[in-house]
This record gives C-alpha cells, structure tokens and sequence, in this order.
C-alpha cells in the first residue's frame, strides 16, 4: 500500500535504498528555478530519464517546500510519484470516509 511522506529525512533513504537520486525536468531547470523535480533511478531499465538532470538533495527539498509538494511511494517498490500536499489532504480524507 501506499504512503506519502514529506519528511526529508525518510524521503532521501527511502530513493537512496532503492538507487534513487534527485532529478529535475532538464528543461524546465532555468537558473534560480528548479523546475520540475523526480526522482530518478539511473540504473533501473524501467526508469525514464533521459529528459532528466540530476540535482542536490538540497535543490530538491527546497523545490519541494516551496511548491508545496509530497512524495507518494510504496516502501517494497521503486513506485514513487511526486505529488501536492493538497493532494494527500484529499487523499487522507477519501480512505478517513471509507473506514466509516
């Protein structure tokens, strides 16, 4: 099942224990702004990420507090997929309703 964290720390062992490195959208990447910020896996087959360019862990936290955003991810998998905090709100929400 999946969770969604945006505690750094749980984050960055979380992407590192699975080969994981902060990414950015190459093209979205200008100067002061980050862009687009993934998580790239560089030495998975199934990982995408030619349009990708890696960054520091610090390039990509502060990305990911200024726009608000979480990473959703399955603790046994290399899913992961970055998301708005609003999203989690929502998502929290959704599965405190079915329980009822």
């Amino acid at each position: 099942m999946a969770e969604t964290t945006t505690d750094h720390d749980a984050i960055r062992k979380w992407a590192e224990s699975k080969g994981g490195k902060p990414a950015a959208v190459e093209t979205t990447y200008k100067g002061d702004d980050v862009g687009i910020v993934r998580i790239m896996f560089p030495d998975s087959e199934q990982s995408e990420h030619d349009a990708l360019m890696e960054i520091s862990w610090d390039e990509f936290f502060d990305e990911s507090e200024k726009r608000d955003l979480a990473l959703l991810y399955e603790k046994d998998s290399m899913f992961s997929k970055i998301i708005g905090r609003d999203s989690t709100e929502r998502r929290q929400e959704g599965q405190a309703r079915r329980r009822r």
